[in-house]
């Protein structure tokens, strides 16, 4: 009996630790440039990213989720919710937050954290607003919720980047005080160095995104990276992978690696792209693959394999 007692309770630690990031570490906030926890310890969140919901709506589901974190180890997934093409949001707002909030609701309930990504390379002010109101008055109080505001703005300047967060982060926080919120920078999430030289004041719990994809991105840009740290900025790696910028073209292992030793050494969250079964490098399932989980190995691309290995080495995952 005491040795049925004794399991029960290694299993009960095991799932409220490590399965259960939630639970042990509770409302996030940035203390300087790191991410730390209710203890002021630093945490790294390490996961996938769902690709755009109105084109793989399939995965958008608790099966998808509980499998990324049950054999995956993924202690964040990021919904990323398509905003302008056909079945996104401006379209279809109504089926689009059912998509968005089922990933939600499937990562409350396995005790990770969850980006909730507009994902957009243009300013719908309006838009974003409305969303952002409904997610914050429905999920503001749940300590897994992390927002991103603007996935990747693409030629507007910073200052038209830093206006429009100015004016969703207030409406943001006249609901949720405390969450975290991600804001973009220009060029794909490039410019994190003019964020650096001009970042929002007045709200505390904010990170600036940095993307990267690893045979196109190199020292460069991590050489941008550290000079955005050493000015203070709060960094937070929300989308990246391993091959060219175009999603597409062979998988740079070498800079991946270099990358993801470059986020862990400066304690960077990162999160790799993405959940779909489309044609290209950077979707890591086939086709093949259930909607509900349980891919195996036949069902994943190579950069399937190769973010599992990393998402489990780093968040040590033995399940």
């Amino acid at each position: 009996m005491k040795k049925t007692c004794l399991t029960l309770s290694l299993v009960l630690i095991v799932s409220l630790g490590i399965s259960q990031p939630v639970k042990k570490n509770g409302s996030l906030k940035v203390s300087g440039t790191q991410l730390v926890n209710e203890k002021n310890e630093p945490v790294v969140l390490r996961g996938m990213s769902f690709g755009w919901h109105n084109w793989w709506p399939r995965f958008y589901n608790e099966g998808a989720v509980s499998w990324l974190v049950k054999d995956w180890g993924c202690s964040v997934v990021r919904a990323a919710m398509g905003v302008e093409p056909d079945s996104g949001y401006i379209k279809a707002p109504a089926w689009s937050k059912s998509k968005i909030k089922a990933v939600i609701d499937a990562a409350i309930k396995n005790g990770i954290y969850v980006i909730v990504d507009w994902h957009s390379h243009n300013i719908k002010l309006p838009e974003a607003k409305q969303f952002f109101t409904e997610i914050a008055t429905e999920y503001g109080k749940q300590p897994n919720i992390i927002y991103e505001i603007f996935n990747e703005p693409d030629q507007e300047s910073w200052a038209e980047v830093k206006a429009y967060s100015q004016e969703i982060i207030k409406t943001i926080r006249a609901i949720d005080p405390d969450n975290i919120i991600l804001v973009g920078s220009p060029h794909w999430d490039q410019d994190v160095h003019l964020a650096a030289d001009d970042p929002i004041k007045g709200y505390n719990n904010l990170m600036y995104t940095l993307h990267f994809y690893a045979a196109t991105h190199k020292q460069q840009l991590r050489d941008r990276g550290d000079y955005a740290l050493k000015k203070g900025l709060p960094v937070f790696i929300s989308e990246s992978a391993g091959m060219e910028s175009s999603g597409n073209g062979a998988l740079n292992e070498e800079e991946w690696n270099a990358w993801i030793n470059w986020a862990e050494k400066n304690k960077l969250s990162w999160i790799t792209w993405s959940v779909s079964d489309k044609d290209e490098t950077c979707s890591v399932l086939l086709p093949s693959a259930s909607s509900t989980g349980n891919w195996p190995a036949k069902d994943l691309k190579p950069s399937g394999v190769k973010s599992r290995e990393l998402i489990r080495k780093y968040n040590q995952h033995k399940p």
